[in-house]
């Protein structure tokens, strides 16, 4: 199983997405864990890393963990993401491997990786993705 952490950040209904270079489907952002680190930990590095912003740890909140079939990998690898609201400093903006930064709707889902659909899923259905 492939351990990440996301940030779910919503606004208006929409959700904030990224894309790899060379990716054809937008993930949350976020990314593995680093031995040792904790989900805060990992949450405030990744985003750093991918968006150049800062997560405010004291405001991070768990909104769920959610398991699928990984994309682009063979059948039976799964992931795990475990997903954080928190507050933010800063204008996210691509960086590191990140190409695009752009903002999705539940129109969108089947632009994204098989576990963010389920992600996207439950935001819809909590009345927060529209």
């Amino acid at each position: 199983m492939i351990d990440k952490i996301a940030w779910i950040h919503l606004d208006e209904g929409k959700i904030l997405s990224t894309r790899s270079r060379g990716k054809d489907v937008y993930y949350l952002p976020g990314g593995k864990r680093e031995p040792g680190e904790t989900d805060i930990e990992t949450l405030v590095r990744e985003i750093d890393e991918e968006l150049a912003i800062t997560i405010v740890p004291a405001t991070a909140e768990h909104l769920g963990t959610f398991q699928a079939q990984a994309h682009g990998h063979a059948d039976g690898i799964t992931v795990q993401m475990t997903c954080y609201t928190a507050d933010h400093d800063g204008t996210p903006t691509a960086a590191s491997e990140i190409e695009e930064v752009t903002w999705l709707t539940y129109a969108d889902r089947h632009r994204v990786s098989p576990v963010d659909q389920i992600i996207f899923d439950h935001l819809h259905q909590t009345g927060q993705l529209h």
